[in-house]
């Protein structure tokens, strides 16, 4: 009898676990954030920084989500990954779904985390503008209930959102990323080479790298020194895992590679379309970052060598917290002035 009470006290306590609830409150801004040395580049940011705070989530949970727009062009969140199931209302479509969230106003969203893996979540109002070049995106990951025994084993973290940037409309708002033009800049979570940061490991870590396409690019990841086993594609696990150097995948996709770290020294890891390592047409930057082992010295030449280290930029640190929304104040950007508020007549 005894036994049958604690069991029935477990199932409680793990059911109440996972159909938490959680609520969180977002804003909209318009900023100001530098992306390449020479190019810094007016945003919609979600809470001022980009890319905008991580939802680590568990599978179940009861998701309300308070959104203020203090910009002054409409908005809305798609919640990109998750079906909405009994919540169309919530998928964040203007004209389909909802109105679109005005200057001022704020709309709340409630979903369930019915769906597990790497998410992601962004504006679906002009989108080619304001996701394409305007930083309206963010991370979600939704842990199962049950993760694999592959998972069990992982000891580190990392999300890559990749996207690419027009120089050419860093500085007005509302006339950009139409048809014929093109990215000149290219960046992991909204930064270019010299200004990503290396993925410090152990020897012997499990890396998990959570990869998604936030721009309208292809991207051909690619890791030296290591292979990556890829195993999950948008969310869902692959029945039948492969190993691959170099992940292609394009606007929306979302990757998880697991890489173990048998090969100690610092090995680079960037983007194979060869344009997608440049900055304003020069060598290098762009889609760049090292993988470095603990214990390597520092060479004079190394090109990290005197960089400030932020060992939450691939939110490692914010993974390891649990669950909730975590920001990085390194993602924030600078509050627009009046004049550098600009937008098209």
């Amino acid at each position: 009898m005894v036994f049958l009470g604690m069991a029935l006290l477990m199932v409680l306590a793990w059911g109440n676990a996972a159909a938490a609830k959680r609520e969180f409150n977002l804003t909209i801004e318009e900023v100001r954030i530098q992306v390449a040395p020479g190019l810094e580049y007016n945003v919609f940011a979600f809470n001022g920084k980009v890319p905008g705070p991580l939802f680590r989530l568990q599978e179940g949970d009861e998701v309300t989500v308070h959104v203020t727009n203090n910009t002054s062009l409409s908005h809305t969140i798609h919640w990109h990954g998750l079906h909405q199931k009994g919540s169309w209302q919530m998928d964040g479509v203007p004209g389909i779904t909802q109105k679109p969230i005005e200057a001022g106003d704020t709309f709340t969203y409630k979903w369930t985390a019915d769906r597990v893996g790497t998410l992601w979540y962004h504006c679906h109002v002009n989108v080619n503008e304001h996701v394409g070049i305007r930083g309206m995106w963010g991370p979600i990951v939704v842990d199962p209930k049950n993760p694999s025994e592959l998972e069990k084993r992982v000891t580190k973290e990392v999300i890559m959102m990749l996207s690419g940037w027009e120089s050419e409309f860093a500085d007005k708002f509302g006339e950009g990323a139409v048809p014929g033009n093109v990215d000149d800049y290219f960046s992991i979570n909204a930064k270019s080479f010299p200004l990503t940061q290396p993925i410090r490991v152990k020897k012997d870590d499990v890396l998990r790298v959570r990869f998604i396409g936030a721009g309208g690019l292809m991207h051909a990841m690619h890791s030296h020194g290591h292979d990556m086993l890829i195993t999950h594609k948008d969310g869902l696990p692959l029945p039948q895992p492969y190993e691959v150097d170099t992940i292609l995948f394009g606007p929306g996709e979302r990757y998880d590679a697991i890489i173990d770290m048998n090969n100690s020294g610092r090995f680079i890891f960037h983007d194979h379309v060869d344009k997608q390592v440049t900055g304003g047409g020069k060598f290098p930057g762009g889609a760049i970052t090292v993988i470095e082992y603990e214990g390597h010295p520092d060479d004079a030449w190394y090109a990290w060598r005197d960089k400030e280290y932020d060992p939450d930029f691939f939110y490692s640190e914010s993974m390891k917290k649990g669950y909730g929304m975590f920001e990085n104040e390194a993602f924030a950007g600078k509050p627009l002035t009046r004049q550098r508020r600009k937008h098209r007549n």
